[in-house]
């Protein structure tokens, strides 16, 4: 019986392939074996060889998984909408209905003429190419040495002759009325109360007269009566004829009432001649005499005649001339009252 004849190992054996093959992975080549394959150095170069053909038949496939797109809006669950978030948009500028520069804060433009910006209410004042305001006088004085020096060029004038003297005399005047202020400060003052004081009415201690007719005593000048009356005696306009009212202490006098005639009646202004010009020389404490001049009006009543002195403490009437003087009239005076601060005044 015949025996199967065995081969060596480098002899190359037939390989069959199979029928059916998948496309995708690659046919590797069979590689004939070497005689030297079979001996024990040849371990580590085997390995290789096995993971080289284990290499190959890893095929990198595509993932055949796409990525879905993202959905523009976000799932919400049924019935329950979500509000859009609102958008913040930078502050940007409107049709403008009024022509000018726009405003620094909005650019809205706004008229050359506006202060205000129509659309956010902000200043205008710092917007561009608006030259800043002028300061007054009085601003500026306060910052005289902290002025910005000028560029190069730019230089002011230097202010000589007649314009610099101006200046000089107006702030010379300017601190003589600071200077006079300071001064005169308590009289201000005296004044200010004067004017807004209550008026009570003072009578004089004693009364004293040039000449007197019969019967008609200086005294009735200031006994707060109308219906009496004083006259010199003497005809005409009784030129220099004079009444003096004294007091013993030091008043301070605001106004006068004269009553001229022999009463307040219209009907007794043609029975006796009016004083219509008179010197009042006021007395005061420490001897200064002052001359006033009072001059009156041909009406019926008493005349109101402001009379602010300090320290009064005689003042005597002097006539310089008189209305409807005659041979057969004398000037006649019917009541002189002198007012004074009220000392209950809050003022």
């Amino acid at each position: 019986m015949r025996e199967p004849v065995r081969g060596t190992a480098g002899a190359s054996a037939p390989t069959v392939a199979p029928e059916e093959e998948d496309a995708t992975l690659p046919a590797i080549p069979a590689t004939p074996a070497s005689p030297a394959a079979a001996t024990p150095n040849s371990d580590s170069d085997a390995d290789a060889d096995a993971s080289a053909r284990a290499r190959a038949l890893l095929v990198p496939v595509a993932d055949q998984r796409a990525a879905a797109p993202a959905p523009e809006v976000a799932p919400v669950l049924p019935g329950v909408p979500a509000a859009a978030r609102p958008r913040v948009q930078a502050p940007r500028g409107e049709p403008a209905e009024d022509a000018g520069p726009p405003c620094p804060w909005c650019e809205v433009g706004n008229r050359p003429d506006r202060h205000f910006c129509r659309r956010c209410g902000m200043s205008l004042a710092e917007r561009p190419g608006v030259p800043e305001a002028r300061r007054p006088w009085w601003r500026r004085m306060w910052n005289f040495g902290n002025r910005p020096a000028p560029w190069a060029g730019e230089r002011p004038r230097l202010r000589r002759g007649i314009g610099r003297i101006f200046t000089w005399i107006v702030y010379g005047l300017a601190l003589g009325l600071v200077i006079y202020a300071a001064l005169n400060v308590g009289t201000a003052w005296n004044a200010t109360r004067d004017h807004f004081a209550k008026r009570v009415q003072v009578t004089p201690d004693t009364a004293a007269a040039s000449r007197t007719f019969a019967g008609h005593p200086p005294k009735l000048l200031f006994d707060k009566i109308n219906n009496s009356w004083w006259g010199p005696g003497v005809s005409q306009s009784a030129d220099g004829e004079w009444i003096e009212a004294r007091f013993q202490e030091p008043t301070r006098l605001l106004d006068i009432l004269i009553t001229s005639g022999i009463s307040t009646k219209a009907s007794d202004l043609s029975q006796a001649a009016l004083p219509h010009r008179m010197d009042a020389i006021i007395t005061t404490a420490d001897g200064k005499k002052t001359t006033r001049h009072v001059n009156l009006d041909q009406v019926s009543g008493p005349q109101q005649r402001k009379f602010r002195a300090q320290n009064v403490v005689s003042v005597r009437f002097v006539i310089r001339s008189a209305y409807n003087a005659g041979v057969d009239k004398q000037v006649s005076i019917a009541e002189i009252e002198f007012f004074t601060r009220a000392m209950t005044s809050t003022t």
